[in-house]
């Protein structure tokens, strides 16, 4: 066997369009290139200038290659008795089949592979199959991304690698992926060859793998996890070592690592601040600017502590992302650098980690809602359970429908058959609780805080000392997790997992396990399977006739829409909408129904596990419990809503016109939760540490006290609160300018005259920049109306546009691309604001659109408005000016991100500087040089100051403001 690796360059890409280059690479069965060919084509028609800006070929290039035909006939030799492969392969096979026919020869009719089709499944954790970042990813030399000579061999190199692979692969997992993709497809013929021929060579399996179930693992059983230093010489070994000791030796140690190590004074204060809380039990709000390592600022005095106190510390983030960093980055680097060894552990939300016994039953059933796509996401899980170690679904890179799938396979308190599971020594989650309950250190996340605290404490392992980061984020998440969220997927995908057809779901799947059964009682089994499931269809029914109702309640709402366009409709008991008792009735029929299939489901349930011993219907069984307890959980939290019966709660609905009443979102969250939190938390545990980067407002932690609940405790010396200084000198690294001509925006309209002006204004700001620019709006619907036109104006630059939800709704490959593509421009709207880090080069212009205030008709907004006036309190200036200088904070520090960054943010909401309120953001900024002007000065200015920040101190024709802070 040889494979041809095939790529081709197009001026386009409909039938319409010529091939421009093509390159091909034949690799031998032994896995070595062993011939290569590449032409450039005449193309007969002209080549847009978005190809040579992608290709860099343009008319020049091709103006004496050889004609179509030519090529044709010295490419087909090579495809004689080959595989075609390339990376996308129906483009490049679509293309040669129509050159061939263009050329009076027969298509193509060999075999073919698609190198993403591989990646996908044998790399289930890579998070791109974009040619080019994968290539960098494995190392592999690619010179010049979008030429078809240099795109072929990476693409041949990749196929060697993926091969390579394949070829290593446990048998078992070999047979697993065979069984699975058994369509009759060139990939399932591929693997099953594969698998021949391994069967062929392999005597043994290897012993690197943990084999159970017909299943290679890569985790062993897990319960001889001992507890750190148990058995170890010096099992206690900060007995006698003082903190100062003990941060001497860590700094020693830092400096024999690192050669340029450098003390960062914001660090080193705190790190006696953290552990002077957590010693003297008290609660700490710390303000740490991007730059001060605040990660190891808070685990090196954590660990200390807990170690010399034998105390478990618990440390809480906002999003899964830092968690991981901390897993891959900051705990290891500390493993190398404490003077005592120590366990950390991660633990997240148990719907987080696969349940093997599911898994199993999912895959040796073959129970596959989207037979296309469920197969590849279980093809990936099966290769990666030879890889994994922990069953985190955050390590998979899933599929469209992956994340649907995953739900299926998810671990659950409901399903779970603890220790009578099989699978129970090997199960990830119980792993993850365990090591949970023996570490020194437990890293979880805001969410699963709550969990735990609904959990009556039953998850987390117990603990008194907590650290949160990402903290300014923790009274939004209290909310969510203290109230409750209905979508409309909620109930399709519940009764998905119990019936999807005769031969989907739970439901079927147990019947026919029945149908063997020799029991008195199997006849009413399977009569009241027959029966219940009929029921579903009425559900349903009245499932999509109350979310259409819900729908047409938003659709004719006077509420505004929200930041990214949904409709919203709040809900007041004494203000319902019209239409809304037919609501309630179509609920009050749906709760009956619900109630009919949990009550038979249950009483046939509890009969079958009494009478029935086999293991497989037991386990069905289970997972049957599980789904009918979210039905009757969903049934509950419906009622909930439907009656508005959360007190201190505000009701709403969500919805988008574009996908209507499957949309449609049911929120019910407390208004205010700061005395939950004091009860939960602050009342009752020793030391809280809480930090982020954006704590304070004006210099004061008054607003973070008050949301949080905390106000009170520094009077009775119960909170300390510090601000530390950044540790970059922002006054050199980051010029402000505001031009104070533009005009102000009011309302959520943009009249075309602004936007005119800020289109043209940001696209001389870019070239001037060369792209490396990001820009930040507040509003998806400003985001689509700036695009187009920017994109226009920025292409005969060669300066790419990138949109967030329009070039990819996923924020990680958007950033990816941006990096990649240095002449570009970056939209981003909400989640773009915080969590973003592009160092260096990569980022030299923020641009921030708008002040971000949240809209003051959002209902959680307006609910929280209405409580501080019934308090005699100004709204405006208690919670909209802090949450939108907060915000504004977490914008800004995306451009200065090391020492050695500099860069430029323009403003272009001039109510920084036209309105009282406008100093609120200023002098919250962490001293950068800030300087106000006219639009048509701006570029001059931006020039100067990227090329020499000194020559700016000779400027005269500008206007300066200082801050408060510089002027000292």
């Amino acid at each position: 066997m040889k494979f041809a690796v095939l790529d081709l360059e197009t001026t386009g890409h409909s039938s319409e369009d010529d091939i421009l280059q093509v390159g091909l690479v034949i690799v031998s069965d032994e896995l070595e290139i062993i011939e290569s060919y590449s032409s450039f084509v005449r193309p007969n028609i002209p080549i847009p200038a978005f190809i040579t800006q992608l290709t860099g070929i343009d008319e020049s290039v091709v103006a004496d290659a050889p004609r179509l035909k030519e090529v044709i006939d010295s490419l087909v030799p090579f495809l004689d008795d080959a595989v075609l492969v390339a990376h996308n392969v129906g483009f490049d096979a679509g293309f040669l089949n129509q050159a061939l026919g263009r050329c009076a020869l027969r298509p193509f009719a060999g075999r073919r592979l698609d190198t993403i089709e591989l990646l996908r499944i044998l790399y289930p954790t890579i998070n791109t199959y974009q040619l080019g970042a994968v290539t960098e990813l494995f190392g592999i030399p690619h010179d010049q991304h979008h030429r078809a000579d240099s795109d072929a061999k990476a693409t041949a190199l990749l196929l060697i690698e993926t091969v390579k692979k394949l070829r290593k692969l446990p048998l078992l997992t070999l047979q697993r992926l065979s069984a699975l993709v058994d369509d009759g497809s060139d990939l399932s013929w591929f693997i099953k060859h594969t698998q021949q021929e391994m069967e062929y060579r392999t005597v043994f399996e290897s012993n690197e793998y943990d084999y159970f179930n017909q299943f290679a693992l890569k985790v062993r059983e897990w319960s001889d996890e001992q507890p750190p230093r148990a058995g170890s010489v010096n099992s206690m070994p900060l007995t006698d070592v003082s903190f100062d000791n003990y941060l001497a030796d860590v700094r020693h140690r830092f400096e024999q690592k690192f050669e340029n190590y450098e003390e960062r004074e914001a660090q080193v204060a705190m790190f006696q601040e953290v552990y002077s809380a957590l010693n003297q039990n008290q609660h700490l709000l710390i303000e740490a600017g991007t730059g001060t390592g605040k990660s190891l600022g808070y685990l090196i005095p954590a660990l200390y502590y807990g170690i010399q106190n034998g105390k478990k510390v618990v440390v809480s983030t906002h999003t899964i992302n830092l968690q991981e960093q901390l897993r891959q980055r900051d705990l290891p680097l500390l493993d190398e650098i404490l003077p005592f060894e120590f366990k950390a552990s991660i633990f997240k939300g148990r719907g987080n980690y696969l349940c093997l016994r599911k898994f199993e039953g999912k895959v040796n059933t073959k129970d596959l809602v989207s037979p296309i796509e469920d197969t590849v996401t279980a093809a990936q899980m099966v290769v990666w359970l030879g890889e994994t170690e922990t069953g985190d679904q955050e390590e998979l890179n899933f599929g469209n429908k992956g994340s649907d799938f995953w739900s299926t396979v998810a671990s659950d308190t409901d399903s779970c058959l603890n220790r009578a599971c099989p699978w129970f020594k090997r199960c990830f989650y119980h792993r993850a609780k365990h090591e949970s309950n023996i570490a020194d250190v437990t890293i979880t996340n805001h969410s699963m805080l709550f969990t735990d605290v609904q959990a009556d404490h039953r998850l987390l392992p117990t603990y008194t000392h907590l650290i949160i980061d990402e903290a300014h984020h923790v009274e939004e998440v209290a909310g969510k997790h203290l109230g409750m969220q209905i979508n409309y997927f909620s109930l399709t995908q519940a009764v998905l997992r119990l019936y999807k057809d005769a031969r989907s779901g739970l439901l079927p799947g147990l019947r026919q396990k029945l149908l063997y059964e020799d029991d008195a009682h199997q006849a009413s089994w399977l009569e009241t399977i027959d029966t219940v499931i009929p029921i579903f269809q009425e559900i349903k029914e009245h499932w999509d006739k109350l979310f259409e109702m819900f729908y047409s309640f938003t659709s004719t709402s006077t509420d505004g829409p929200t930041e990214n366009g949904q409709s919203v409709c709040r809900l007041k008991k004494n203000e319902l909408p019209a239409g809304w008792e037919d609501g309630v009735t179509v609920e009050g029929n749906l709760h009956t129904e619900l109630n009919r299939v949990v009550r038979t489901v249950d009483k046939m349930v509890t009969d079958i596990k009494d009478r029935v011993d086999d293991s497989a219907v037991q386990a069905l069984i289970t997972d049957l419990n599980g789904a009918v307890r979210d039905l009757t959980r969903l049934k509950d939290e419906l009622r909930t809503f439907i009656k508005l019966e959360l007190t201190d709660s505000v009701f709403w609905i969500e919805a988008s016109s574009v996908y209507r009443y499957r949309s449609v979102q049911l929120y019910g969250v407390p208004v205010d939760v700061s005395a939950q939190l004091q009860k939960y938390f602050f009342d009752v545990k020793e030391s809280i540490v809480l930090t982020s980067a954006t704590l304070s407002v004006q210099k004061s932690f008054q607003y973070a006290e008050e949301q949080l609940g905390l106000t009170g405790y520094e009077e009775q010396g119960r909170l300390k609160t510090v601000q530390l200084p950044s540790p970059f000198n922002y006054r050199e690294q980051a010029l402000v300018v505001i031009p104070r001509n533009f005009p102000v925006l009011k309302g959520v309209s943009v009249d075309d005259t602004y936007l005119e002006m800020l289109v043209a204004s940001l696209a001389d700001a870019a070239k001037e920049t060369k792209g490396r620019m990001l820009v930040l709006f507040t509003s998806y619907r400003m985001l689509k109306q700036v695009y187009e036109p920017l994109k226009e104006k920025l292409t005969v630059s060669g300066i790419q546009v990138l949109g967030q939800g329009i070039d990819s709704g996923n924020r990680t490959k958007l950033t990816r691309r941006f990096r990649q593509t240095p002449e570009s421009v970056l939209l981003g709207t909400s989640s773009f604001w915080e969590g973003v880090d592009i160092p260096g080069e990569a980022l030299i212009c923020l641009a921030i659109v708008r002040l971000p205030f949240q809209p003051p008709s959002h209902p959680l907004a307006e609910a929280k408005a209405e409580m501080l006036q019934r308090q005699k309190q100004n709204p405006f200036m208690k919670l909209s000016i802090p949450q939108a200088v907060i915000r504004f904070k977490q914008g800004f520090g995306r451009l200065v991100r090391t020492s050695q960054d500099k860069g430029i943010v323009i403003i272009y909401d001039t109510r920084v500087i036209d309105t009282y309120y406008g100093k609120h953001f200023l002098y919250s900024l962490p001293g950068p040089k800030i300087e106000t002007m006219h639009t048509d000065q701006m570029i001059l200015r931006m020039r100067e100051w990227l090329s020499d920040g000194k020559a700016a101190e000779t400027l005269v024709h500008h206007n300066e403001t200082s801050t408060e802070e510089e002027k000292r």
